[in-house]
């Protein structure tokens, strides 16, 4: 009864176990490809905020669910809820007229009911959330405590133009201890857009202003808005991924954005002044947007920084285990001929690298041959995660630029499988007669690589 299986072990197995072979593999290039991001949040600290908008739309349990799998990572995590449309709710349902100004709301006694009643539910709800742990499900096994509390300490914004706001506040001090106390011990921390005073008043606060100043004290690595803004557009509606805060700041003084995006880069770019490394401003109408956010190369929203996170710049013996990382699949398929550590790092003064956020996602060697007037363009790579970003282009002109201050004259390729890709780059048809005599006695005839050649 066994013999079918035996004889089913030596044929071509089914096209539906290659594809499950197929997905397995894709599965396992994905998750290594999060790896280094894993490894460089863990322990850090992360302020994910929100607005009451996303919990109307039905997006709560997701969010939690993806928050879950970051705290299982290592990262710490403070949450904060807005409640901006449940207030409205409670307004309309004590038939209370809502008045603003500033773009701020104007709380007296009876709105602050309201506002209280609204960030009441929403805790309960939030709470709930967290608390589920259904087998063969995201959060099955999650086993999370959430701690919220009188962590935000707030006072009046006061009267502006003769306005009085009331109980309208802003915030002025947060626990940062007791807080960081908390994440110590393996809990999500909740904060609710409520402040306290030593007097035993409480204010209405926004999220953006709780959420900013809990990421400043508590010196987090990065603060995550995720709103109902798609990011941060430009002036042709195109989403800008990232941003310095140089730029940031200049589209403030623009102007032209709407007011929902206009209020959330304001926050963003006070936590990066202050110290915050990453900014991000990622829309909850997209499922999984924070973590497609933080562990893919472009992300979906926009990132503000306070420097630019990407660099290319010249190579250092530190990053020959990066460089072979990316080397290794281009070997294995035969695209480039195979270097062992110790040529890479007798020959790591030639290379230029692209870095994204601490991580290498580019490469590429230049070879001078100045009695010739030539260089070799050598071992050009690009992540595929980065391959639509443009990095290739940004590599290829670097080269260029470092052949040039060589005094070379030509920028020489060998390539078996990327011929068009440089051709529509301005290289041209060679031969192997035209390579350097030192290059041509080195020429693999096995290996029968085309030679492009392009005049700088």
């Amino acid at each position: 009864m066994f013999e079918p299986t035996l004889m089913l072990t030596h044929s071509t197995p089914p096209i539906e176990d290659k594809e499950i072979a197929a997905h397995q593999a894709q599965f396992v290039q994905w998750l290594r490809s999060v790896a280094p991001y894993i490894h460089a949040f863990r322990n850090k600290t992360f302020v994910v905020a929100f607005g009451g908008e996303l919990v109307m739309a039905g997006g709560l349990d997701s969010l939690i669910q993806d928050v879950a799998l970051l705290r299982a990572m290592g990262m710490d995590i403070v949450l904060v809820h807005g409640s901006r449309p449940q207030v409205e709710e409670q307004m309309r349902l004590r038939q209370i007229e809502s008045h603003f100004s500033e773009q701020m709301r104007i709380t007296d006694a009876a709105a602050l009911e309201a506002v209280k009643e609204a960030a009441g539910e929403l805790r309960l709800d939030i709470e709930a959330s967290i608390s589920q742990g259904l087998p063969n499900t995201p959060m099955g096994n999650a086993r999370i405590s959430v701690v919220s509390g009188n962590f935000v300490t707030g006072h009046p914004v006061g009267i502006l133009d003769g306005i009085d706001f009331q109980h309208t506040g802003v915030v002025r001090k947060i626990d940062a201890e007791s807080i960081r106390m908390s994440l110590n011990s393996g809990k999500i921390v909740l904060l609710s857009p409520l402040g306290f005073s030593p007097t035993g008043q409480a204010f209405n606060l926004t999220m953006e202003d709780v959420a900013s100043a809990a990421a400043i004290a508590l010196r987090a690595e990065k603060l995550i808005f995720i709103t109902e803004a798609p990011g941060i557009l430009n002036e042709k509606n195109e989403l800008q991924r990232e941003l310095t805060l140089e730029d940031a700041q200049r589209i403030q003084t623009i102007g032209q954005l709407d007011h929902d995006s206009e209020f959330y880069l304001k926050y963003a770019v006070r936590a990066c002044r202050a110290g915050v490394s990453r900014s991000h401003i990622v829309p909850f109408t997209l499922d999984g947007s924070m973590l497609l956010e933080l562990f893919s190369h472009d992300g979906v929203g926009t990132m503000i920084s306070y420097e630019n996170i990407e660099s290319l710049r010249e190579a250092t013996v530190d990053d020959v285990g990066s460089i072979l990382q990316l080397i290794e699949p281009l070997e294995q398929n035969g695209t480039l001929i195979k270097r062992d550590r110790h040529q890479l790092e007798r020959d790591i003064n030639h290379f230029s690298v692209i870095e994204h956020d601490k991580r290498l996602f580019g490469c590429a060697a230049l070879y001078s041959y100045p009695t010739d007037q030539i260089g070799e363009m050598a071992c050009l790579i690009v992540d595929s995660e980065a391959q639509s970003a443009g990095d290739g282009e940004r590599l290829l002109h670097h080269i260029e630029q470092r052949a040039r201050a060589h005094g070379l004259e030509h920028l020489f390729v060998l390539t078996t499988r990327a011929e068009h890709w440089f051709l529509k780059r301005g290289f041209k048809k060679a031969s192997v007669d035209d390579l350097p005599a030192e290059r041509r006695r080195l020429y693999n005839w096995q290996r029968r690589s085309l030679v492009l050649i392009k005049k700088l």
